[in-house]
């Protein structure tokens, strides 16, 4: 079986790198060095199983480009988790301090703010320009490996497809394939096609030579666009699961759906989705706004076959889609209203905000997150517990409970007295403490301020056991165990301990 793997182009800066610059490319305009800089970052990222801890910091280097309105426009996996960022120009030796601005990591995209106004003397914005042909010519500029001068490489376009954002690990958008040399340090830059901007390079395929990917300017204008409130929002959806089911004449008859009529079928619907009211298990989607859905579920966008979701991609959070359905063989129509519509599980890898946690006996309860997984390695789908592996891939089917937050896990265990013998319980998720379901993390903080009886009773999903902690002694360690570990306490916890 084929493993195919995809990697973020952003570059990790070991020692000096010399790179070799190249000439402007066919058809592009001159005077881009005052347009593409360099990215240097040091970022730190947060240990999400002792989530007091950090990890160590690192050193990268990316692009980034001027646009519009004196904003640099680069990935936002170029300044995730970032502790220092600055700016350079081509062949200037003077850096530039700056800031994040906006960050959208379900988009892989940031502005940046430079702190030095006269950084823009004599740059010139680019203009961003519409999704370009298949089997047209793009250039790609940045910085690859470092180097003092912009480099280019020019490639064909040879596909554009909604496919899984890197950085996140989970959302999926719009992207563009090139066979254009992309390399480590080229993300976040430009990438041009007639003097104009038609996507930023971003991602790469491990097992396949020249193959890199843009993000297009679809994607690009929604996430500016976004932004211009003050805040970022981010992508939403609809919120349910589909499934290409007429494909079956069987079952195309089964669900009353006239024979020339083509759609997908609604098999789930997410809880608290902003359609959970308005469609059915059964129902089957034919139309969104004025786009015909297929039975693959696809629309004809943009002069392309494309998934149904890149529909609600041209919408911002709040705005309204007209959906056209069957549901026992009558055509219905109703107005949903794009939301987030995030699982309580959450797929996506996390950035820029330390892991919340709970230590108590010793013991760290932290939410089940990807980045909680990932410490797994590598392997982490198949190597991560098997009653993590199902609730991470169904937890959107095993959840009945409305008033669950998040699932908690017990992370690590910090050994002492009080929590011996409780190592068979470690990356369980937690049913109950003393009875009362936890379906967050402040259940766990205020079930261990309420002292009732002489044992805190912890039960665990999946397992027949109980962990039984003795309240008074756990009261009389904690200090003792955080101290002993360097663990800050909790102000939640440290009220009536």
């Amino acid at each position: 079986m084929l493993f195919i793997r995809r990697i973020l182009l952003a570059g990790v800066l070991f020692c000096l790198l010399f790179g070799v610059g190249a000439a402007t490319a066919a058809g592009e305009k001159p005077g881009l060095d005052k347009s593409i800089l360099m990215i240097r970052s040091v970022s730190q990222s947060f240990d999400y199983t002792t989530p007091w801890k950090q990890n160590p910091m690192s050193q990268g280097i990316g692009s980034g480009f001027i646009i519009e309105g004196n904003r640099i426009l680069t990935n936002a996996h170029n300044v995730s988790d970032n502790k220092y960022l600055e700016l350079k120009k081509e062949n200037i030796a003077k850096r530039y301090r700056a800031r994040v601005e906006y960050i959208g990591h379900d988009c892989d995209l940031a502005t940046i703010a430079v702190e030095d106004e006269s950084f823009f003397d004599d740059t010139v914005p680019l203009e961003l320009a519409g999704l370009p042909q298949v089997n047209t010519v793009v250039s790609t500029y940045g910085f690859p490996l470092g180097g003092r001068r912009i480099s280019v490489t020019e490639g064909v376009v040879s596909r554009i497809q909604m496919d899984t954002y890197v950085h996140s690990g989970a959302d999926s958008h719009l992207v563009i394939q090139t066979d254009a040399a992309i390399n480590p340090g080229n993300s976040g830059g430009p990438v041009m096609q007639d003097g104009k901007v038609v996507g930023v390079a971003f991602q790469g395929m491990m097992q396949a030579e020249n193959v890199g990917y843009l993000i297009p300017t679809t994607v690009i204008r929604h996430f500016l666009d976004d932004i211009e409130d003050g805040k970022y929002d981010g992508f939403g959806t609809l919120g349910v699961i589909l499934y290409p089911g007429l494909h079956s004449a069987s079952y195309k008859a089964y669900l009353k759906v006239p024979e020339k009529e083509e759609g997908i079928v609604v098999i789930d619907t997410m809880m608290h989705s902003s359609v959970e009211t308005l469609l059915q298990v059964g129902d089957v989607l034919t139309g969104v706004d004025d786009y015909k859905i297929d039975n693959d579920g696809m629309v004809e966008i943009y002069g392309m076959t494309l998934h149904l979701s890149e529909v609600i991609e041209t919408k911002q959070i709040g705005e309204k889609a007209e959906l056209s359905f069957y549901r026992g063989g009558e055509l219905r129509r109703e107005t949903a209203t794009v939301a987030l519509n995030r699982p309580i599980f959450e797929y996506a890898r996390q950035y820029d905000r330390p892991g919340r946690y709970v230590c108590f006996a010793g013991l760290t309860f932290v939410p089940a997150t990807r980045n909680f997984l990932e410490k797994w390695g590598r392997d982490w789908m198949t190597d991560m517990p098997f009653y993590l592996r199902y609730l991470f891939h169904n937890s959107m089917q095993l959840n009945t409970d409305r008033e669950r937050k998040e699932y908690i896990v017990l992370s690590e265990i910090m050994p002492d007295e009080v929590n011996s013998y409780s190592g068979d319980f470690k990356s369980l998720p937690i049913e109950s403490i003393n009875d009362t379901p936890i379906w967050g993390l402040d259940d766990v903080a205020q079930a261990f301020k309420r002292p009732v009886g002489d044992f805190y009773i912890i039960k665990f999903m999946g397992s027949d056991r109980m962990l039984p902690i003795e309240i008074k002694k756990a009261r009389s360690r904690q200090e003792i165990i955080l101290d002993k570990y360097q663990i800050p306490s909790e102000a939640y916890l440290e009220e009536e301990l």
